[in-house]
Parts: structure tokens; sequence; C-alpha cells
């Protein structure tokens, strides 16, 4: 077998300091960030011209205008959307914090009555010739483990928002100096929320598994069980961190959209329109906040899902620390090589044109992609032994550690392979986004039949992608296999947060330029940074759903072996209806989501229509408009509406559980996997595909383009339509279906004792 070259103390210090590093350059960007002030103080401008702020005082000539009050008005537009941000993630944290009690409660109830609360020990479940704590402890510890994923998964999303919207202001005033400048402070903002994220997920899991080896000392098998809550508690906050953020946002952005661009006919973010700050407001809790949460649940799930089948694998059965600790390993190497990655978008190379905008972006991921290989060959050369055993449905697999190189390999190309099939269907300078674009000259209809065959096809390659994953990973390591190369897809994600965030906090800048009047040279410019900033977007999705499969692949496999099934026989009546049902709870989930979205966007729209009827002047600059309003609007529905789809998911594999038992809920989650990620896919990319297409119409950058155009025009006006109806099929019911699949399963996993041993009552009495 022959033991690793990293000692243990070795993997003590390597993890904590990783984490730790990840956090100091967070910290470090953030500063760099900070030196570009929203004041009129020539003094307070600092000196280096190539970290995006500059020795010249960020009032300048500009057209002939020297205006001091630009600044003044971003100050105040960006802390109206700061302040709405963060009111609305207050209140929906006291809802969700009442449900993360009540669900802590469940979890201790159902999983210490396995044994009947008993305090003694009991035989282990995979070796009965040794002793294991009892089941009240893995109740207690579970529980703990669900509160801290669940605080963690709250935090990383508040930190977040509150990141994002420090930057977007500083993002417009830098949009003035050049394209280059504004990129590099919203890219290093996007780099200080992915750091700290990835940094904070990998350091509090790795102190909670040093924590709770304080009591379980050798009973590893009962440790990584516990250890499991923690991936329950980060994506239950992450569901109801998409839905509720994701109904918010696009409420506010149809509201807008439909009075303001089609009906009165005026730019996007016109300071006109009353819905205007609530659509800035929404993309920071939905794109930011809500993405945040969904990529550290994740995280946090492919890790648990490795460590419980680790645990009783040679790993787990010899002690061996640092072999155990190889998931955690790969994250802990992939900050440092993120971090190099970040370096070459914004010092190793300077942007200085529209047309560089988005290769850089692009570049980040296969630089950071090929950098993790090596980095992968590295930590499985020095933490591995040369041949262990990896538990395989009862039986135990002999692995050789190339082997299990390949599994992380394989998911982290297939991510680069998924990320570049969707910016070739979702980015306008291919040929399916402006195939969708020229079909808005015959009205929005056909915008619509495009776009949705688009998203249909695009599903094809990322398909491909994911099995042959699975093929690989599961052939060379079982389960074990494809829950590290879930860690794969996600070993890169400071990188991949880096680059989503930067999309809405461009978003947000272009808002700003125009509600502040800034030139038109400034929003193209800050344009010009979005539409790349969707793309990218649209690719950290297409990451987040391809994790999300192998992830609940891999909670399934561990579930089953937890629960005891040997094989799970689609044939049998329980697994085949368990599997019919599955497949239509994506269908329900997203019917729900979207509906909340058009019966938030049927209030909002009725406001702003208001407002522009009654008040006098506001549709000549004259009046302000009642802004506050439409942010209760979409606060109150959001939080009113993210209910019933929380409860569809959070409930449904405890009534299958305890009624029909562990081969009907086996069913359930194979059937919501294996349509869940075609759907969530399928939304993704013809949502950002139609929000391109009116970008490119926009934009105006071609011949082409321009034969469609300009604003305001019946093509326009097409694809205007189209994108209001990808909003939020894009960022409401695609982004949430992959915690749907993922958190079902991890849910599945953590009460597979429960619904071992009580399970089934309905078979029971039949």
């Amino acid at each position: 077998m022959g033991a690793p070259i990293l000692s243990d103390l070795g993997t003590e210090i390597l993890i904590p300091v990783c984490a730790v590093v990840g956090i100091a350059f967070s910290l470090f960007q953030w500063f760099l960030v900070s030196k570009v002030t929203l004041s009129i103080d020539k003094s307070s401008a600092a000196a280096d011209d190539k970290n995006g702020y500059a020795a010249e005082s960020l009032i300048e000539e500009e057209e002939g205008i020297n205006d001091h009050s630009v600044v003044q008005k971003c100050a105040e537009i960006q802390n109206a959307i700061s302040e709405g941000a963060t009111s609305f993630l207050f209140t929906e944290y006291q809802y969700v914090g009442v449900f993360m009690v009540a669900f802590a409660i469940l979890i201790f109830l159902f999983l210490g009555s396995v044994e009947g609360f008993s305090t003694k020990n009991q035989p282990c479940t995979y070796d009965t010739t040794k002793t294991c704590k009892p089941a009240l402890a893995t109740a207690v510890f579970s529980t703990v483990s669900f509160l801290l994923g669940a605080v963690t998964s709250v935090v990383s999303g508040f930190l977040g928002m509150k990141i994002a919207t420090y930057a977007n202001a500083r993002t417009t005033l830098e949009a003035r100096k050049g394209v280059g400048k504004a990129f590099i402070v919203a890219f290093r903002s996007g780099a200080v929320m992915g750091f700290l994220l990835a940094a904070n997920g990998l350091l509090v899991l790795y102190i909670t598994i040093l924590l709770f080896k304080l009591y379980y000392g050798d009973d590893w098998e009962g440790l990584f069980e516990a250890i499991t809550g923690y991936g329950l508690g980060g994506s239950s906050m992450a569901l109801f961190g998409r839905v509720a953020g994701g109904i918010y946002t696009k409420a506010a952005d149809v509201g807008a959209d439909l009075v303001g661009k089609v009906e009165r006919n005026i730019p996007e973010d016109d300071p006109r329109n009353p819905a205007v700050i609530a659509d800035n407001v929404g993309d920071n809790v939905g794109d930011i906040a809500g993405m945040g949460s969904d990529l550290f649940g994740s995280y946090a799930e492919s890790s648990c899902a490795a460590l419980v089948v680790a645990s009783i694998s040679s790993f787990g059965v010899n002690h061996e620390f640092t072999a155990m600790l190889y998931p955690l390993l790969v994250s802990s190497v992939g900050i440092l090589v993120c971090l190099l990655t970040t370096l070459f978008a914004t010092d190793f190379f300077e942007v200085k044109a529209v047309k560089e905008i988005e290769p850089a972006l692009k570049q980040q991921l296969v630089i950071s992609t090929a950098l993790m290989t090596v980095g992968i060959a590295v930590v499985t050369w020095i933490a591995l032994p040369s041949t262990f055993t990896i538990f395989n449905f009862g039986a135990q697999k002999e692995v050789k550690s190339w082997q299990l190189f390949l599994c992380v390999g394989v998911g982290l190309w297939a991510g680069l392979i998924i990320g570049f099939v969707t910016e070739y269907y979702t980015s306008n300078a291919y040929s399916p986004v402006q195939d969708v674009a020229d079909s808005c000259r015959t009205g929005a209809a056909t915008n619509v039949i495009f776009g949705l065959a688009l998203g249909y096809k695009s599903v094809i390659i990322p398909i491909f992608a994911i099995a042959v994953s699975i093929f690989v990973s599961f052939s060379f390591a079982a389960m074990y296999g494809i829950a590290v190369a879930a860690l794969g897809m996600l070993s890169t994600i400071a990188t991949g947060l880096a680059i989503d965030a930067y999309g809405p906090i461009s978003d947000n800048a272009g808002g700003i330029a125009e509600m502040a009047g800034m030139s038109h040279r400034i929003r193209e410019r800050t344009d010009a940074l979005d539409a790349a900033g969707n793309t990218t977007a649209a690719i950290g999705k297409g990451f987040a759903i391809g994790s999300a499969a192998l992830v609940s692949l891999a909670l399934f496999g561990a579930f089953v072996s937890r629960a005891a099934i040997s094989t799970v026989d689609v044939l049998t009546p329980k697994v085949f209806i368990g599997l019919l049902v599955g497949a239509m709870l994506p269908y329900w989930f997203s019917a729900m989501t979207m509906k909340s979205v058009g019966s938030a966007a049927l209030k909002m729209v009725e406001e702003v229509r208001r407002q522009f009827n009654t008040i006098p002047g506001l549709m000549e600059g004259t009046a302000k408009p009642d802004y506050a309003t439409c942010v209760k609007i979409s606060t109150d529905a959001s939080i009113k509406e993210m209910i019933a789809p929380g409860a569809l998911v959070m409930l449904t594999p405890l009534i299958v559980g305890i009624l029909f038992g562990v081969e009907t809920l086996s069913g359930v989650l194979a059937g919501s996997l294996v349509s869940g990620v075609q759907i969530a896919i399928s939304a993704s990319n013809t949502g950002g595909a139609w929000d391109n297409a009116k970008k490119y119409i926009e934009a105006g950058a071609s011949e082409h383009a321009r034969t469609l155009g300009p604003k305001g025009s019946d093509a326009h006006k097409a694809a205007v339509i189209g994108d209001t109806v990808g909003d939020p099929l894009k960022d409401t019911s695609g982004p949430s279906l992959n915690i749907l699949i993922k958190l079902m399963a991890v849910e599945s996993l953590v009460f597979a004792p429960f619904f071992a041993t009580h399970g089934g009552l309905l078979f029971k009495l039949f």
C-alpha cells in the first residue's frame, strides 16, 4: 500500500494555511478596490495606475463637463442599492432563521429516535465487530454541523452582496477612464467574493472535523456521517436564497422592462422608471447572494459525499488522516491555483479594449483548469498511498492513486467543456445567439421559438460530458470517484465565482451610469462589461448545474450504502413509481417559481404603470418616482413566494422516506436528478441567449446587428419580450433546480438511518 509522502502534521498545517492565504488575498483585493473613492476629494486618489486606480482625480473633464455632482449622485445611488439589498436579506434571514431552528430540531428528533435516544455505544454499521458512538451522538453532531453549514452559507451570500454593492459605483467611476480600469475593479471585486467564500467554506469544514474528532476519536464512520449535516445546512439556505433572490430580481426586471422599455420607450435603468432601484437591488440579492450560497452548498456537499464514502473505505478503516482529507487538500491547492490565475487578469495582462474583455474572462477558466491539473497530480502523489480500497456497494474495490487522479481530472475538464459550450450558446459573438437576434425581425413569437430550440440543443454536449465523467470516475473508484470528480469541477470555485460575480457588478455599474446621467460613451463601456458578464454568469450556472449532477449522484450512492440497499431495481413497482414522481418534481418546482415571478411581476407592472399615469412630470423628468413602493413589492412577493417551492423540496424526501421507504426514495432521487439537470441547463441557456440577443441588437456592433436596431425598433421590442420571458428561466427556475437535486439527495443521506429503521409505513400496513 505504501504511506503517503505528506505527513498528518503537514496536512494539519497545509489546509488551514491555504484557507488563510485565500482570505488574506481576498482582503488585499478589497483594499485595492477601496482605493477608488466615492468622494470629490482630489487628494484621496492613489498613485498606482496599473491596479485600477490612478493619481489623477476621479472628476475629470469629460466631454466638456467637470461635474462634481456626478460622483455624489453615484454615491447616493450606490447607498440606495446597498440599503435595499441589506434590508431584503435581513428580512429573508429572519424567516429562514425560523426554518433553520425548526429543521435543526427535526434532525435531532429523527436521528435520535433511530435507537430510541439511547446513550449506549452500538455496533458499527459496516464492521459489526467494532463499537461506534450512539445514534444520539450522531443526532446531536449532525444538528450542529447543519447549523454551521447554514450559517456559513448565509454569511457567504451576505458578504458577497456587501462586496458587490461596494464595488458597483466604483466600477462606474473607473469607466470614465477607460474600459480596462472598470474591468479591473469589477473583476477584483468578484475575486474578493470568490476567495472569501472558497476559503471560509474550507476553513469552517476543516475546523468542524477537528472539533468533532475530539469526541468521536477512532469512530470515523460516525464522525463523517455527522459531518453530512454541513452540506445539508449549506444547500437548504442556498435554496431559499436562490428562490427568493430570483423572484425579487426578476419581478423588478420584468416590470421595469415591460413598462419602461416596451411601453414608454425609455432606456434601461432610466431614473424615471420607478422599478429601476428594485431591479438593481435584485441583481445583488439573486445573482450574488443566492449564487454564492448555491456554489458554497455544492462545495460542502461534494466534500461531505467524498468523506462519507472514504470513511468506510481503507482510509477510514486504517485511520489514514492525510488520505482521508484528500478532498480538502484538493480544495486547498485549488485556492492557490486560483490566486495565481487571478493575477493573469489583473497584473500580468491588461485589458485595453472592449474586444479583450470576454477573452480575458475565458482565459481565467483555461489557465485555472490547466494549472489545477498539475495541482491535482501533485496532491494525489503526496497525499495518497499508491494502492488503497474504496467501498463499493458492500465490497471493497482496489484503486490505484493514478486512477483517482484521473477521476478528479475528468471532472475538472468536463467543467471546462460545459463552460465553453454554455458560452457558445449564450454569447452574442457566435451564431446561435445571432440567429435568435435575427429571428426578432418577424416578431416576439419567432424569437421565443428560436430561443427554446437553442436551449434544448444546448443540453446535448454537457450531458455527454457529465456522462463520460460518471463512467470514467465510477469505473475507476466507484461512488468515491464520482464525488471527487464533482470536487474537481469545483476545485477552481474561487475563479468561477470571481467571473460570475463580475457580471452583476458590471450590470449595476451600467445602471448607475444611466441614473447618474453619465454620457452615452460611459454607458457603452459598462454595457460591454455587462454583455461579457452575462456570458460568464451563464458559464457559472453551467458549472453549478454540472457539479450538481455529479454531487447528487455521489450523495445518492452514499445514501444507498447508508440505507443498506444492495441494488436499485427500476423494474420493481416501489422504485419505478418513485422514478416517475422524481422526474416530475423539477417541472412542479419550475411551475411554482415561474408563476411566482409572474405574479410578482404583474404587481410590479401595475405599480409602474400607475406611477407613470398619476405622477405629473415623471416622463418629463421633472418629478421623482416612488422607488420605495417598488422595492416593497419585490420584497413582500419574494418572501411570500419562496415558502411553497422551498417546502416542496424539503418535505418530499421526508414524506416519501417515512411513508414509502428507502427503495421508493431512491427512485425519486434518481428521477429528479435525470430530469432536473436537463431542464436546468436548457432554462439557463435559453434565458442567457435571449438576454444577449437583446444586447446584440442594442449594441449595434456589426452590420447585421445595425440592420435589426436601433433601440425602440420592432426587432428590438421583440428581443426585449424574449429577454423578459427568459429572465425567470435563467435567474430563478434554472439555477434553483440544481439546488433541488442536490438538496433532496443530501437530506435523504442525513435522514437515511431513520428511513431505514422506521420508513415505509404505508407498505408495512399492507
